[in-house]
């Protein structure tokens, strides 16, 4: 082949770095040309499977046009970056301001908020804010804060399990069951003590996409205080619910207007409708985000308070959220999330018509729900061989045990998204009734493959 210095003639397959391997694992001596090395990354990125078909997952994997236009625009602005990206900064302040707003915050001029990396990390931030809380009260009765506490369901998702072990506080895990898959007050008094920080309440469990009620437990909690005198305050999870509830089911009380909620998280880019990552948390009022949380810095000769565990982190994210807080409105998100519910309860609704399947859950929550394989049904298949076929047919349609104290079970779970469509929605029925009759067919027990991977929800 001639000589072709820059590559233009060679055909990209037959070039260095695509004609000849290279080690995955150290860098390469000599540069290589754009288009190759894009295509080489592109290549193994297809390996990937369809996320527009992955029902594991509650992130957003569809945007419009010009939201992705918007992403390429800003993909170089650093949202700690508040002097050099001031318009940036205002947007995030606009964007928490309105969830604080759609949250029912008491007073608007007294209160805070801010943008997070993730749903992740807003958790940790009311975590914190709540232990700091603890700490200052039980210094100034000159108390001891050696033992702080955190009560949620033995369902919370992992990130509480994490936030326990960074920062020294003990788990304190209500059990599921039966008769209460989610934590609802039930015997909470047996686990309150003047070492609580504080109560996590679930609006969306991942296990099965329930919501905890959060007004139940704060009626316990009032009930606590009353005979024991230990005021204990919520921060509601609401990685999902949050951006669901407000548009439809707007008569639920689960907000700042139960007066025991303390903070509220969520994921922007789960129902928040925007690619991964950006999460939110707000504060009923400044009073309880400790002051030795906040750190300020200068800029455009004014004061903007700043609070998060990340420093660096994309500010494309947060532009991403105000458009699609201006593009959508109020109507627009409950149109959009409806119709994600809608989707999910045509889905289970079929799925609860099939023979071998019991439903834990509807989808009429947030648009996410679960189900079963019925006892006795067969001994030959279970939820993981039913998983493995929908995956060769590009699904990924999970199962896994439910939390510790029902480990024995095994749910599936479907998250309906937007772009799941009805049209959509009905091939997966029909790979599922197709795979199920399959499975129904074997006269043996498929072997156990093995490998099972926990479930990181």
């Amino acid at each position: 082949m001639m000589d072709d210095p820059r590559g233009e003639l060679n055909p990209v397959f037959a070039r260095p770095g695509e004609s000849d391997g290279s080690s995955k694992y150290q860098l390469p001596d000599r540069p290589m040309l754009p288009k190759t090395a894009y295509q080489i990354v592109h290549d193994e990125a297809i390996l990937d499977g369809n996320s527009r078909l992955n029902l594991a997952t509650f992130v957003s994997t569809w945007m419009d046009d010009e939201a992705q236009r918007l992403y390429a625009e800003a993909a170089d602005k650093n949202m700690i970056d508040k002097d050099e990206y001031p318009a940036t900064a205002e947007i995030e302040d606009r964007c928490w301001r309105i969830l604080a707003d759609l949250w029912h915050v008491p007073d608007p001029d007294d209160t805070i908020g801010t943008s997070t990396i993730g749903s992740s990390e807003a958790c940790m931030l009311g975590g914190l804010a709540l232990k700091r809380r603890w700490q200052d009260q039980r210094k100034a009765a000159g108390k001891s804060t050696d033992k702080p506490n955190l009560i949620m369901s033995s369902a919370v998702q992992v990130v509480w399990e994490k936030f326990c072990e960074y920062w020294d506080v003990e788990p304190r895990y209500v059990p599921v069951s039966p008769d209460h898959l989610v934590l609802d007050g039930h015997e909470l008094e047996k686990y309150v003590d003047e070492n609580t920080i504080g109560v996590v309440a679930i609006l969306g469990q991942t296990f099965t996409g329930l919501y905890e009620p959060v007004d139940a437990i704060a009626k316990k909690l009032d009930e606590i205080q009353a005979s024991t005198g230990l005021d204990v305050k919520i921060h509601v999870d609401g990685a999902s619910g949050a951006m669901v509830a407000p548009f439809c089911q707007p008569d639920l009380a689960w907000d700042f207007a139960v007066d025991r909620v303390n903070s509220i998280s969520t994921s922007g880019h789960k129902y928040g409708l925007v690619y991964p990552g950006v999460g939110w948390v707000v504060w009923r009022n400044k009073a309880v985000m400790p002051e030795s949380l906040i750190f300020h810095v200068s800029y455009l000769g004014g004061d903007m308070p700043t609070l998060a565990l990340n420093f660096s982190r994309p500010g494309a994210q947060v532009l991403l959220q105000y458009y699609q807080f201006l593009r959508l409105g109020r109507e627009g998100y409950r149109a959009i999330q409806q119709n994600s519910i809608d989707v999910a309860l045509h889905l289970s609704s079929e799925i609860g018509k099939m023979g071998p399947f019991d439903l834990v859950s509807t989808g009429d929550t947030i648009p996410v729900f679960a189900w079963v394989l019925k006892d006795g049904h067969t001994e030959n298949w279970t939820l993981y061989d039913l998983a493995d076929r929908l995956r060769m047919r590009g699904w990924l349609v999970p199962a896994y045990p439910m939390a510790d104290d029902m480990s024995d079970m095994t749910l599936q779970r479907i998250v309906v998204k937007v772009g799941l469509s009805h049209d959509l929605a009905d091939d997966l029925l029909d790979a599922i009734r197709a795979e199920v009759g399959f499975l129904d067919a074997l006269k043996t027990p498929l072997p156990d493959m093995g490998g099972r991977q926990p479930f990181h929800h």
